[in-house]
């Protein structure tokens, strides 16, 4: 029933739209940018569409405000976005659904984009066999970004570790010498990308992929990887301190920048904080993927278009695809946002130090693994957030009571 209740309501809004007389279109972007650095890559962008004879309205909803606002609600509301910030491969089958998918794989081809995009952003912006993705900014889940000043004073290397047990062996070191050594936030979401890159890291893209992939293998549960892993989030749990619970990442960020922590492992979208306070990578704060890594976890940033417009609307909206994934433009939005840019021929003078580890990680034949998010049942992928997080909560819980928790919410995910 509410199937069909959300194709009639598709339907009226096809029927609806009327062309204008000018080719020139306002757009309707729904995202939820909000922190200064993403604020800084979104100018870049609006810039480019404008260029592009049209304008840009915003439909902002920031994803730290506690807000949620479902995509088809807005579509069968009445004023649709013209272009919205999801990677969920679930909105774009429901969209689909509605006939209001579009689909980019020809376009891409069309404009040369698609040998260009590395070969895990094609992968991630495909779904059902078509890119209908618009990929925007690549990150790297797992990286360490660590404070320069601290490291010295500290007396430590974060260039020499080798390993995780190594970044991990100098902790007590950082600790007497009056700094907390990793700092984190305690928060289901950063424990929960914590595990899955470290999990990445330590133990390699088929126990990742058994773990987070479309077919869960429960036998993954009992390997010595995925324990070696909770037990790093113990380890990391323990650097915590009282005001880090619930703290948001990129304020867990700016105790590196700030001096009182030496380093924070979480997306590469840490550059951007660093950025916007003024400081410079190579000078003032260090980056490198976690030590060891055998393979780094892939966040692609992507925004999606809707399809079944009118003919002007449909060329308006593929201008703003062509603005977005322009390697120019996306080099210079990617700096901004503290990413690396989706296409493997972005210009190189955008980048910087930490770009290069970035782009030396994603060039490691086999090193690359997607973000949950892209592969994972929902269902699934927020049941290991809630384990990971009581686990991290509660230091009584042991690691084989997080593996049993892991396979009972497995039993009820899947039945």
């Amino acid at each position: 029933m509410r199937m069909k209740y959300l194709a009639a309501t598709a339907a009226a809004l096809l029927l609806s739209a009327a062309p204008l007389a000018s080719a020139a279109r306002e757009l309707i972007v729904y995202h939820g940018w909000s922190s200064k650095a993403e604020v800084a890559a979104l100018h870049v962008l609006q810039d480019a569409l404008t260029a592009k004879g049209h304008s840009w309205k915003d439909l902002a909803i920031p994803h730290n405000s506690g807000v949620n606002v479902s995509l088809v609600n807005l579509v069968t509301g009445g004023e649709p976005p013209n272009a919205f910030v999801n990677s969920d491969p679930g909105v774009y089958r429901d969209l689909q659904g509605l006939g209001l998918a579009r689909d980019l794989t020809d376009y891409y081809k069309q404009i040369g984009a698609t040998d260009n995009f590395f070969p895990i952003i094609r992968e991630l912006s495909t779904v059902d066999g078509k890119m209908v993705k618009v990929p925007l900014f690549m990150h790297i889940d797992g990286m360490v970004y660590w404070n320069m000043e601290v490291a010295k004073k500290a007396g430590v290397d974060p260039t020499a570790w080798k390993s995780v047990d190594e970044m991990i062996a100098d902790f007590p070191k950082v600790k007497e010498a009056g700094f907390v050594a990793a700092a984190v936030g305690g928060q289901a979401f950063q424990v929960g990308y914590l595990f899955h890159a470290m999990l990445a890291a330590t133990a390699g893209p088929d126990i990742y992929n058994r773990m987070y992939g479309a077919e869960v293998d429960p036998t993954v549960f009992d390997t010595p990887e995925v324990k070696k892993a909770i037990e790093i989030v113990r380890v990391f749990s323990e650097q915590a301190t009282p005001e880090s619970e619930n703290r948001p990442w990129n304020e867990t960020t700016n105790t590196v920048i700030a001096g009182q922590a030496l380093f924070h492992i979480m997306g590469d979208w840490m550059k951007g904080e660093w950025l916007a306070a003024g400081k410079k990578p190579g000078v003032d704060f260090g980056c490198e993927v976690i030590p060891g890594t055998k393979a780094v976890s892939v966040t692609s940033d992507a925004m999606g278009v809707l399809g079944g417009q009118d003919a002007e609307i449909d060329k308006a909206e593929l201008d703003l695809v062509a603005a977005f994934v322009d390697p120019v433009v996306s080099a210079k939005a990617n700096q901004q946002k503290g990413s690396t840019s989706p296409r493997a021929d972005a210009s190189t003078e955008f980048q910087d130090d930490c770009n290069k580890v970035a782009m030396a990680a994603l060039n490691v034949p086999n090193g690359q693994v997607a973000n949950p998010f892209n592969i994972t049942n929902s269902d699934w992928h927020n049941a290991i957030w809630t384990v990971m997080y009581n686990f991290w909560s509660d230091k009584n819980l042991t690691t084989d009571d997080a593996v049993q928790a892991l396979k009972d919410n497995y039993d009820q995910v899947f039945g």
